[in-house]
């Protein structure tokens, strides 16, 4: 997979990319990812990106040349274009599988008071993390990011996510390791059987309680 982030601010990803499973996933070829500063394509003589907008209103508003520009340099036939706005589609996991599934997508972070609106006309899609605000989109291409790499095949063992939280709108079991008895706590006598089958059991009756107890609406979606 290749991934191209067009963002102004190319230093916040250097941590992401250089560390535990993402970095792993980029040495060993699972993934190629491009860190694109989109004031580059600005076409202003000072590289300028931002405007204040019409109408009047706090912030600086982008505007839609640099990043349209880019959008069009990087797309190909296979490319997902992803616009990060609080106004997109809430994320899940199961969007992150369906992300996975692409052989390039470019990821778009706004910034200051938000995207010249003529920008949606050239995204495939717009995401949301959440409801809240965030001084750019940044973070929601990391989190984006996170999610979908380690999907790729080869990144992680496939048991490792199967057996994640919200994979079939359930969350995940509880996990146990060393000492068996921490401060009176102990660890659940059927984790210690070697029945593959009452093992198997357990860990889904739990992931039915935690579920019903936590995130109830994840059952209902079920």
């Amino acid at each position: 997979m290749k991934i191209d982030i067009l963002t102004l601010f190319p230093e916040m990803f250097k941590g992401i990319l250089e560390e535990s499973i993402i970095k792993r996933a980029r040495l060993s070829g699972k993934v190629e990812i491009n860190i694109i500063n989109f004031r580059n394509y600005s076409k202003d003589p000072h590289h300028k990106v931002d405007d204040y907008g019409y109408g009047g209103g706090a912030g600086m508003v982008l505007m839609p040349q640099p990043i349209c520009d880019a959008i069009k340099d990087l797309r190909t036939p296979t490319s997902r274009v992803l616009l990060m706005t609080p106004q997109g589609r809430p994320y899940k996991q199961s969007h992150a599988y369906e992300l996975a599934n692409f052989s390039h997508l470019i990821l778009v972070c706004g910034h200051y008071e938000g995207f010249d609106e003529r920008i949606r006309s050239f995204v495939d899609e717009e995401i949301s993390i959440g409801d809240y605000v965030l001084t750019g989109g940044e973070i929601p291409s990391m989190v984006v990011i996170d999610s979908v790499v380690r999907l790729l095949e080869g990144v992680i063992e496939e048991e490792s996510h199967i057996q994640d939280s919200f994979h079939e709108n359930l969350l995940d079991y509880p996990v146990y390791t060393k000492p068996l008895d921490f401060e009176g706590m102990k660890v659940p006598e059927v984790l210690l059987s070697g029945h593959h089958e009452n093992i198997r059991k357990w860990r889904y009756e739990e992931q039915l309680r935690k579920t019903k107890e936590k995130r109830p609406d994840l059952l209902e979606e079920r």
